[in-house]
């Protein structure tokens, strides 16, 4: 018995997941990730899945970092011991007396997470990796015994990770004659990761960053799924930080800041993420669609013209629009040799929609299987295949662009399309035109909409 619809689209997101997870395992083995998480996590009852998940990238030749801050178990520690400490634009001022127990704080944070790895049977460890330096003195402010890092010794963590240990770093670095100083976990894991020519820096926090909704406004190189923040361009992020830091909490501006700085010094892309989530971390890596917010530098998406090794993918994407009725259906051999009309949109190396620019005559072309991958139905892919071929039928310096529907006209006519009739098709297509399927006939005048601008 042939599925219907709903088991068809349950079987299609399946297998659109376990492809997904193939890609990336391949592409990623041997690289290196680091993870910053704050102690918020590390001691919350989320801690144990998010190591598990951990461990199973370790396990599958993902070299695996960890730089647990230390921020709130350094709190209640001081706080136990009746000493106070201040902090001057979100940087703690740490007192000599305060650095033992600012020192046991930090070690007890990458301890448990040392522990947790151990239920994996995945070694971790600590070592002396870190060269830092005094931050001195700042606008009238003696900032003691907090640090900058001045060093991290890549070489030595390179080391451990090819003998398959996962290291993970304390917020602690220590100066040539071995006094430690209290550093940023934040600073720290962006140095590691430039220093390691790391692939992912992950930046784990409790609940969702970035929830201002100034940020989900339209924006270049800002992408939102579903009404939150999906992906930020590096350009945009390094303007959002420039330009409207007043859009960002102070702890967001710090996070965005090192992003920025990560993928300037080297990094392929920064993850930020609720660690509170259960699986995450694996939903981000081995998903295009991803469950966090993504900072990058290369180009992540693109539309570009499709390939014969396109051609099973793209047909893929349509079946779940032909068995709609919105698609007619087309073979292999008709998409060879329609090839050269179509454009696919593709997301980090996977084909997540497409559409076609069919020409008639000197000065009409017919835009068509126009297919989104259902899972990025509301990203704006079939907008951005749309305003790709209209913009290639002005390079052409055609007059009219046309199309058929049955489904979806509401969706043309919010892209600027208004309703003709068949009198408005070429003689060539006015003669293929299917008067079963009752399609109506959209019209986009290129002449016309040129001449306003």
């Amino acid at each position: 018995m042939e599925p219907d619809d709903g088991d068809f689209a349950v079987l299609h997101d399946e297998a659109a997941v376990i492809r997904d997870v193939f890609t990336y395992a391949h592409r990623f083995v041997g690289s290196a990730f680091v993870f910053r998480v704050t102690s918020k996590v590390v001691y919350s009852p989320h801690f144990p899945g998010f190591v598990r998940d951990l461990s199973l990238l370790h396990e599958n030749g993902i070299k695996i970092c960890v730089v647990p801050s230390g921020s709130e178990r350094i709190d209640q520690l001081l706080a136990s011991y009746g000493i106070e400490t201040e902090r001057v634009k979100g940087i703690r001022i740490s007192p000599p007396e305060a650095m033992p127990i600012i020192q046991m704080a930090a070690f007890d944070t990458a301890i448990a997470c040392i522990n947790q790895f151990a239920r994996h049977k995945v070694e971790a460890l600590v070592g002396n990796w870190v060269r830092a330096r005094a931050i001195g003195v700042r606008d009238g402010v003696d900032f003691m015994d907090t640090g900058l890092v001045e060093n991290v010794h890549a070489d030595l963590i390179r080391r451990s990770l090819e003998d398959g240990f996962v290291p993970v770093l304390p917020c602690i670095g220590w100066n040539a004659i071995g006094k430690p100083y209290n550093i940023s976990s934040l600073e720290l894991a962006t140095r590691l990761a430039t220093s390691l020519n790391a692939t992912k820096l992950f930046l784990i926090t409790e609940g969702e960053p970035f929830s201002d909704e100034g940020l989900q406004s339209p924006r270049e190189g800002v992408v939102s799924r579903e009404g939150y923040l999906s992906r930020i361009s590096v350009q945009a992020a390094e303007a959002l930080v420039t330009d409207w830091p007043e859009l960002l909490e102070p702890g967001e501006l710090d996070m965005l800041g090192h992003a920025v700085e990560a993928c300037r010094g080297g990094v392929e892309r920064v993850h930020f993420l609720d660690g509170t989530m259960d699986g995450v971390v694996l939903k981000e890596v081995f998903s295009t669609l991803g469950y966090g917010i993504m900072v990058h530098v290369d180009p992540f998406e693109h539309v570009r013209p499709m390939k014969d090794e396109d051609i099973v993918d793209v047909l893929g994407i349509m079946e779940a629009f032909v068995r709609k009725g919105i698609l007619v259906r087309r073979s292999e051999e008709d998409m060879q040799r329609l090839r050269p009309d179509f454009v696919v949109y593709e997301t980090d190396g996977t084909i997540r929609g497409c559409g076609a620019l069919h020409r008639y005559g000197p000065d009409q072309a017919e835009i068509a299987g126009i297919a989104v991958d259902e899972n990025f139905g509301r990203m704006g892919v079939g907008r951005k295949v749309v305003e790709f071929l209209l913009e290639e039928a002005r390079r052409k310096k055609l007059s009219q662009v046309f199309l058929l529907t049955t489904k979806t006209s509401d969706w043309f006519q919010s892209l600027g399309f208004t309703q003709g009739s068949a009198d408005d098709l070429p003689p060539e297509r006015r003669a293929t035109y299917d008067e079963r399927r009752k399609s109506r006939v959209f019209v986009y005048p290129l002449a016309d909409r040129a001449a306003g601008q």
